[in-house]
C-alpha cells in the first residue's frame, strides 16, 4: 500500500539488510506439493489487509472483527539483490509454518483463509519487491511456490506501486514467474489465483498500472483480480470517496475490456477489486472515507458483481485517534470499533461452484524449423476440478505459409492430442506464436507454442504481421513492455504498442531481406508522441510524428547491395507508449 505505515517496515528492513542466499531452485523445484490443494476462495470475498509487522495475531483479530478472510501484508526480500522472501523483509520472519502457520490453520477451521501479498510501497521504493530485487525468473517463481505450498493458499497478491511501476525489467520478470507458477499449479492439480493491487486515478488505472497488465497478457500470465487502491489520489481535488470508487472501478472495467476482449461484462466486473482506506488517508482530510461512504460502496460492489472488497488495514478499523491521518492503528474519524469490517463482512459469499474444469499445456513449448520443414508437439489436458469434460481443441495465430493441425481435434480432459506445425518453402523467417485453445462449453483455456522459422526464406519485401492481426508479436521483436494490444487500433482488432520509458525508446523491429538496389516505400499508421518509423541496415531512412490520433507516416527506402534491412518503430525517452498498425513495405 502507498502509506506512511511502511516506515516501520523500512526500519526493520534496514536493520536486517544483510546479504542472504537467494532461492536458486527452478520453478517447481523449491517446494513439495502439499498433501491437499488449497480450497479456492469464494467468488465474492471481503479480505481486508492485515499489517503483519506489528505483532498482532491474525486469527485473534479475524475473530474479533468478523473478517474471516485476510490479505496478509507484506512479503519482500531483506535486501536489494536477494531472491529470498520474508515477512516484512525481516530475516527473522521466514516463510515457514513457525510464522503465522498456526493462525492460518485456526482461521481455516472457522471457515476463513488468507491471501499473502508481495510488495507494497516500502518494498517498491527500496527495490526489495522480489521481482525487482531478484533477476532470476525461476527463483522468483520458486519463492511464490514456496509461499503457496508452505501455507497451502489459493491466491497470491502483487502490490505494485511507486518505483515498481516503472521498473520494466521487474514487471516482465514478475509476469514470467507468474506464468511459470500457473503452469506448475495446473500440472499439479492446484487452483492458484493471482491478484494485482495497483494505485488508481478517479477514472481508472494510469498508463503505468495498465502497462503492468499489458505485460501480463503478453507473457500469458493470467490475472484473476485487479485491486484498485481507491485512496491516496494526491491530486489536490475535492473528493466524494464513494463516488470516486464508482468512477475508478467503472474506468477499470472498460480498460479490462480492451485487454480481454473475449470476456463478458459480468466476467470483467468479477475481475475488479476495491481497496478503501477507512477514515483519513495519507494525503489528508480532503480524502476522508467516512462511515457514510461505506454502505454505498458495499451496495455498488454487490450490484456490479465485483470479485474482491478490501480496505487498508484491519488495525485501523477504530476511532481511537480523531483528526489523525494515515495512522497504522486508527482511522482518524469518529466510529465504532470494527464498523467497516461489520459493514463489509456480508460481501463474502457466492461460493465457488464445483465446476468441471480443465487445463491445457503444450510440450515442448517451442521448436525451430527451416522453410519447408515441420515439427510436432504434444497437447496435454488435465482435470483441475470436478469431472472430465470433452475438450474441443483449435490452433490459431499461424501466419501465411504456416499450418497447424491437431489430431485428434477433441479429447476428454486428461487426454492428449498431437500438434503438427509445418512451414512452406516460402515462409518468411521469424518467430511466431501459435495459440492452442481448449473449449468445453463456456470454459476456455489456452497455451502457446512458439515456432521459429530459420534460414533466409520469405519473399522479397515480405514484411510479416504488419497488421498484427495474428494477435502476437512474431516475427517482431520489442524492448521490454512491447506488446500486441486490442486498443487503440487503426484497422482490424490489434495493433502494436512500443513501450517508451525514461530508460528506453521501446523499439520494435523486424528483419527483412529486400531486393538489392531497389526503391521501396515504408508506410504505417502511428499514434503517440515522437513515433519513429524507419529502416536501418542496407538502407537508412526514417520519419516521425506526434499525434493523439492515428496518423499515416511514409518514407522512401532505397536498398544497397545486400537488401538486408531492419524495419523499426519506436517512441522517445519518457514520452509514453507509441502505437503502430497496418505497417507495410511496398516496391
Amino acid at each position: 500500500m502507498r502509506r506512511s505505515r511502511t516506515v516501520g517496515a523500512v526500519l526493520c528492513a534496514l536493520a536486517t539488510a544483510v546479504a542472504s542466499a537467494g532461492l536458486v531452485l527452478g520453478s517447481g523445484a523449491g517446494a513439495q506439493a502439499a498433501a491437499t490443494a488449497a480450497t479456492p476462495l469464494p467468488a465474492h470475498v471481503f479480505a481486508p489487509y492485515f499489517e503483519a509487522y506489528n505483532g498482532d495475531s491474525p486469527a485473534a483479530l479475524s475473530a474479533a472483527s468478523g473478517a474471516k478472510y485476510l490479505t496478509m501484508a507484506l512479503i519482500q526480500t531483506e535486501a536489494r539483490g536477494s531472491c529470498t522472501p520474508y515477512w516484512n523483509g525481516e530475516s527473522s520472519q521466514p516463510i515457514a509454518q513457525s510464522q503465522f502457520g498456526a493462525d492460518f490453520t485456526t482461521m481455516r477451521s472457522r471457515g476463513g483463509d488468507v491471501i499473502p501479498s508481495f510488495g507494497g510501497y516500502a518494498a517498491d521504493n527500496g527495490a526489495t519487491e522480489i521481482a525487482d530485487s531478484c533477476t532470476n525468473v525461476d527463483s522468483i517463481a520458486a519463492a511464490y511456490e514456496k509461499v503457496i505450498t508452505t501455507y497451502d493458499v489459493s491466491r497470491l497478491d502483487m502490490d505494485i506501486e511507486d518505483n515498481s511501476l516503472t521498473n520494466s525489467a521487474g514487471i516482465d520478470r514478475r509476469n514470467k514467474a507468474i506464468k511459470k507458477v500457473q503452469d506448475w499449479a495446473a500440472a499439479n492439480g492446484r487452483s492458484v489465483q493471482i491478484s494485482y493491487t495497483l494505485p488508481t486515478t478517479t477514472s481508472g488505472l494510469a498508463d503505468s498500472g495498465l502497462a503492468v497488465l499489458r505485460n501480463a497478457v503478453s507473457n500469458g500470465a493470467k490475472v484473476d483480480v485487479v485491486n484498485l487502491m481507491t485512496f491516496d489520489y494526491y491530486d489536490g481535488a475535492a473528493h466524494n470517496m464513494a463516488m470516486d470508487t464508482q468512477t475508478a472501478t467503472s474506468g477499470l472495467h472498460d480498460q479490462l475490456a480492451g485487454l480481454y476482449p473475449g470476456r463478458t461484462s459480468a466476467q470483467l466486473w468479477s475481475m475488479v477489486g476495491i481497496i478503501e482506506m477507512p477514515g483519513i488517508d495519507d494525503y489528508g482530510p480532503a480524502e476522508t472515507f467516512t462511515t457514510v461512504d461505506a454502505a454505498p460502496v458495499y451496495n455498488w460492489a454487490v450490484s456490479k458483481g465485483i470479485g474482491t472488497l478490501s480496505f487498508w488495514a484491519l488495525q485501523r478499523d477504530n476511532g481511537g485517534c480523531p483528526g489523525t491521518g494515515g495512522s497504522d492503528t486508527c482511522s482518524g474519524i469518529a466510529q465504532d470499533t470494527w464498523y467497516f469490517s461489520h459493514t463489509f463482512a456480508p460481501f463474502t459469499g457466492g461460493g465457488t461452484p464445483a465446476t468441471d474444469d480443465f487445463s491445457v499445456a503444450v510440450a515442448p513449448g517451442s521448436a525451430t524449423v527451416a522453410p519447408g520443414g515441420s515439427t510436432t508437439a504434444t497437447v496435454n489436458t488435465a482435470v483441475t476440478s470436478g469431472s472430465a469434460r470433452t475438450v474441443a481443441l483449435t490452433a490459431s495465430g499461424a501466419p501465411a505459409g504456416v499450418t497447424a493441425t491437431l489430431s485428434p481435434a477433441s479429447v476428454t480432459a486428461g487426454g492428449t492430442s498431437k500438434l503438427t506445425v509445418g512451414a512452406s518453402a516460402s515462409t518468411a523467417p521469424g518467430t511466431y506464436a501459435i495459440t492452442v485453445k481448449g473449449a468445453a462449453g463456456t470454459l476456455t483455456h489456452s497455451a502457446t507454442f512458439t515456432l521459429t522459422v530459420s534460414g533466409p526464406g520469405g519473399g522479397t519485401g515480405a514484411l510479416v504481421n504488419g497488421d498484427f492481426e495474428s494477435g502476437s508479436l512474431g516475427p517482431w521483436s520489442c524492448e521490454s513492455g512491447g506488446a500486441v494490444v486490442s486498443t487503440p487500433v487503426h484497422g482490424g482488432s490489434h495493433a502494436l504498442a512500443a513501450a517508451a520509458t525514461s530508460s528506453q525508446t521501446g523499439e520494435c523491429t523486424q528483419k527483412l531481406t529486400l531486393s538489392p538496389n531497389t526503391r521501396y516505400t515504408l508506410s504505417g499508421w502511428v499514434q503517440g508522441n515522437y513515433g519513429y518509423l524507419g529502416v536501418r541496415g542496407d538502407a537508412t531512412a526514417s520519419t516521425w510524428g506526434s499525434s493523439s490520433g492515428w496518423a499515416k507516416e511514409t518514407v522512401a527506402v532505397t536498398t544497397g547491395s545486400t537488401g538486408s534491412v531492419t524495419v523499426y518503430l519506436h517512441g522517445w525517452y519518457a514520452q509514453g507508449t507509441v502505437y503502430g498498425d497496418d505497417i507495410s513495405v511496398t516496391s
